[in-house]
């Protein structure tokens, strides 16, 4: 996408009310977000605009300049990566209603797609927090990378446990990337573009509202194989990222804790209603099937992505399939199916969830 198109994307991301469903329609109805960027109103509302949307994209025409809005994201080092981009983090492409567009600070590597989320609450006990950073170094010692929040208390303790530990870490933001947030992690957040990345969908103006933290953690999840709650209460906001986890089809892990605290009520809870208890590395790593993370991430680099993987994913994509069944909608050679998706386990695509049947992980 040329800078001309992508500055556009940028604008409808700043139009209060206009979120990935009618970007979509935008889309689909336009060919381009330029060409609906320049629409008349009338027709913008046969495209699918409510009144109010309408009303807030025709104000921000007259009011933003986006020229200047990409220089200044230029000048603070961000990079905006849109879902027409090929470097748009595949597993988060798979949720419900990804976000259109997400500013980056740092680096988002193929390794990426190894990713678990460490999360909890923001005032964690001691015994939290040192299972926070066992579960955390653990994980990016055997090539993981963490995401989290980048708030107070367990979120804080997981990504430094990851930088310690030699390896890398995501960390998103519920705000703009001039206003980090808790203002005590700007140290941590620069440590964290020099070993990973921050990622946000949010312009760089949006201040840190409480309306922002949830949908925040949709992306934690959706970056993520699975996610690990290490403490929280009842109301944390971590049994959010838990919930989205579990709506978007990620594992979900909680670290049990003592039933008369009250940090470990939420992470006891999980438990009971089926979240895998986590008492080590190893719980992740096995239920997750990454045991062999570093080696998957080799395989990748040696062996270039084919088109026949490419069919095969999209054919998995809605569900679990049956190699027979992949054969009939790709149209493929069965032996050719066979050993492509051999290759797919070999570098972590797919895994075998019972006879000749297929999913892709995550």
């Amino acid at each position: 996408m040329d800078h001309e198109e992508r500055k556009y994307w940028v604008g409808f991301n700043m139009v209060r009310g206009v979120g990935p469903a009618r970007v979509r329609a935008l889309l689909d109805y336009f060919g381009s977000l330029q060409e609906a960027w320049h629409a008349p109103a009338h027709v913008l509302k046969e495209a699918g605009l409510d009144r109010r949307s309408l009303d807030n994209l025709v104000a921000a025409r007259s009011t933003l300049d986006l020229d200047r809005e990409m220089a200044r994201l230029h000048e603070r080092g961000v990079q905006v990566i849109t879902w027409e981009d090929e470097d748009y983090p595949t597993r988060l492409r798979q949720i419900y209603n990804p976000p259109p567009v997400l500013y980056v600070m740092g680096t988002l590597l193929p390794q990426d797609d190894w990713a678990v989320a460490v999360v909890g609450t923001r005032r964690p006990t001691d015994y939290g927090r040192e299972a926070a950073r066992v579960l955390a170094g653990g994980l990016a010692r055997q090539g993981i990378t963490v995401v989290s929040g980048l708030a107070l208390g367990i979120d804080g303790v997981a990504h430094r446990a990851a930088l310690d530990a030699g390896g890398r870490t995501l960390a998103v933001l519920g705000s703009g990337f001039q206003h980090i947030y808790p203002p005590r992690h700007r140290g941590l957040a620069r440590r964290i573009v020099e070993n990973g990345a921050l990622i946000t969908e949010y312009a760089l103006d949006v201040r840190p509202e409480a309306s922002n933290f949830p949908p925040r953690n949709r992306i934690i999840s959706g970056l993520s194989l699975g996610v690990v709650v290490v403490e929280a209460g009842a109301k944390s906001g971590a049994l959010i990222t838990a919930e989205f986890a579990a709506e978007q089809g990620r594992e979900v892990f909680a670290v049990p804790g003592p039933i008369f605290h009250r940090p470990s009520e939420g992470t006891n809870r999980l438990i009971q209603k089926g979240a895998k208890a986590v008492t080590q590395v190893r719980d992740i790593l096995e239920e997750l099937d990454i045991t062999m993370a570093a080696e998957q991430q080799e395989a990748r680099i040696a062996i270039p992505k084919s088109d026949v993987e490419e069919q095969i994913w999209q054919c998995l994509a809605g569900a679990p399939l049956h190699v027979d069944d992949i054969v009939r909608i790709t149209g493929l050679d069965p032996a050719i199916v066979v050993s492509t998706l051999t290759l797919m386990e070999l570098k972590g695509l797919v895994r075998q969830i019972g006879p000749m049947r297929y999913r892709i992980t995550g």
